[in-house]
């Protein structure tokens, strides 16, 4: 249960950042880091940057950021169906 409320908040709180990032660009206002944005996306909210990436266009021009999002997404994706795996959760599609 920690986990999908881990996965549920990071991802959250990344979109909202890489959004808030975009209006900055937009109005030329004081910018929240690169460094930010991929670190979030690496710990676990690559969905929601790359949702945010998409729906407001923010860092499409980046190749660390087309590319580098989409590899985090995978890597999760992949831990996250060991982790499920592991933990027994798949008994309950077993029947």
């Amino acid at each position: 249960m920690r986990v999908l409320i881990w996965i549920i908040v990071i991802n959250l709180l990344t979109f909202i950042l890489f959004v808030i990032d975009k209006e900055r660009a937009v109005k030329h206002k004081y910018r929240i880091s690169e460094f930010t944005l991929l670190t979030l996306s690496f710990m676990g909210g690559s969905l929601g940057a790359l949702l945010a990436m998409s729906l407001v266009r923010h860092k499409t021009k980046k190749k660390i950021f087309t590319v580098g999002i989409r590899m985090m997404l995978v890597m999760h994706a992949v831990l996250l169906g060991i982790y499920i795996y592991k933990s027994g959760y798949m008994a309950v599609f077993r029947g």
